[in-house]
């Protein structure tokens, strides 16, 4: 069964980090670009971070650049989104999703219906 879990939200206070993961099964990341959505109540799914099947390619959100990082271990088969400086408006479910590699460059950032394989979704709470 071809599956990814995401893992790693929580509440953390405004200023603060967290580090999500995302951990594939049932299949190899080798060949996937990953991207990281995020959807807030009431607002549409918007891509975050993205990055090539390799770690030489990414891509980054306006709106998180400078405070977000995506890398990749591909021998642990899992992707991982360092999130520092955290804001209210960061406020959302994170979910990971995967295309085979060529499908879309990092810095499109989506869309999300291209894309073949989606996390469960993990929430991410930044409130004091």
């Amino acid at each position: 069964q071809l599956q990814l879990v995401e893992s790693g939200g929580g509440l953390v206070q405004p200023g603060g980090s967290l580090r999500l993961s995302c951990a594939a099964s049932g299949f190899t990341l080798d060949y996937y670009a990953i991207c990281w959505f995020r959807q807030a109540p009431g607002k549409e799914r918007e891509g975050v971070s993205c990055i090539n099947n390799d770690g030489g390619s990414t891509g980054n959100a306006d709106s998180v650049k400078g405070r977000f990082t995506i890398s990749r271990d591909n021998a642990k088969n899992t992707v991982y989104l360092q999130m520092n400086s955290l804001k209210p408006e960061d406020t959302a479910i994170y979910y990971c999703a995967a295309v085979p590699e060529g499908t879309s460059p990092p810095d499109r950032l989506g869309p999300a219906w291209i894309y073949d394989y989606w996390g469960q979704g993990t929430q991410v709470t930044v409130s004091s």
